[in-house]
């Protein structure tokens, strides 16, 4: 028993630093935000406790709209990082000369410090000097400049191209190491058995990538849903609010109007659905397992 007992307590002392990274870290200031938005905490000396109210505020038509335009924005956005991802670690995964080579190419994206990748891209989508723009009067596509981040449709959808620029080299990556770790043994047994490529890549490379695929995406979800850099950089939630997303809202709210109390109303409602996504991965990883197991 004494052997025992010091084996879990020796447990418990190399496990004491990510315990009190937890509390401290993440534990406290998520229970500290959750008492502040109980309050009308502000720049003023006195805070008050105001219930409900601040959560009675935030559930209205227009904040209605901007958790319809998040989930939109980040549905459109993993989607498309998913499919190309896919498509890039396939490709990458092929028995090319020079593959190599092309597995650096997919790099820049990511290796880029953010800002500037944003900064590049928001100078690309200029009317007047921007390159896109160019090319499509060139083209003869389009008649005169297009101001791509100054109208809600084209900024909203320029913010979503511009992260999926940012993200897809990570899911591309990732998907390239599953589809790296499949035996080759399966693929020569189906080639053999006179399987065509697009045959084994749905019979074989699809199932076996799926824990993988669940994995990346539920990342790549978090990652869009929590997105500040990119939209706030291009748009800052313009124009007139078409680009605004719940953090971005969170941001203006809390920082930028000063009302803390409301803004940590909002950041407990992006908490409380990324949990739910989070619980969901988890419900779908479980089961995956005990399907394995079985």
């Amino acid at each position: 028993m004494s052997v025992q007992r010091s084996t879990v307590i020796f447990a418990w002392i190399l496990l004491l630093p990510a315990v009190l990274y937890v509390l401290v870290i993440v534990a406290y200031p998520l229970v500290d935000t959750f008492i502040l938005s109980f309050t009308d905490a502000s720049l003023k000396k006195t805070t008050n406790w105001v219930g409900w109210i601040n959560y009675g505020k935030i559930f209205n038509e227009r904040f209605a709209e901007v958790i319809v335009r998040t989930f939109v924005w980040t549905f459109f956005s993993v989607s498309i990082k998913m499919i190309i991802g896919t498509f890039g670690a396939t490709m990458l995964n092929a028995a090319v000369p020079g593959r190599a080579l092309f597995r650096l190419f997919t790099m820049p994206p990511w290796i880029v410090p953010m800002a500037i990748g944003i900064f590049m891209w928001g100078w690309m989508y200029n009317g007047q000097f921007g390159m896109i723009s160019g090319v499509l009067q060139n083209f003869g596509l389009v008649s005169g400049p297009v101001a791509f981040l100054a109208y809600g449709g084209t900024a909203f959808w320029a913010t979503i191209f511009t992260d999926v620029w940012i993200g897809v080299p990570l899911v591309t990556l990732y998907l390239l190491a599953a589809m790296q770790a499949i035996p080759q043994d399966l693929y020569e047994a189906a080639w053999t058995d006179g399987a065509g490529r697009l045959y084994r890549f749905r019979r074989i490379t699809l199932p076996l990538i799926v824990p993988a695929v669940i994995t990346i995406s539920m990342l790549s979800l978090i990652a869009t849903f929590n997105s500040f850099d990119i939209i706030w950089i291009l748009t800052q939630g313009g124009p007139n609010g078409q680009t605004t997303t719940m953090i971005i809202d969170t941001y203006q709210v809390a920082i930028a109007s000063k009302k803390y109390g409301e803004g940590a109303a909002r950041a407990v409602l992006i908490c409380i659905f990324l949990s739910i996504f989070s619980l969901c991965y988890f419900r779908i990883t479980s089961r995956l397992a005990a399907g394995d197991k079985r």
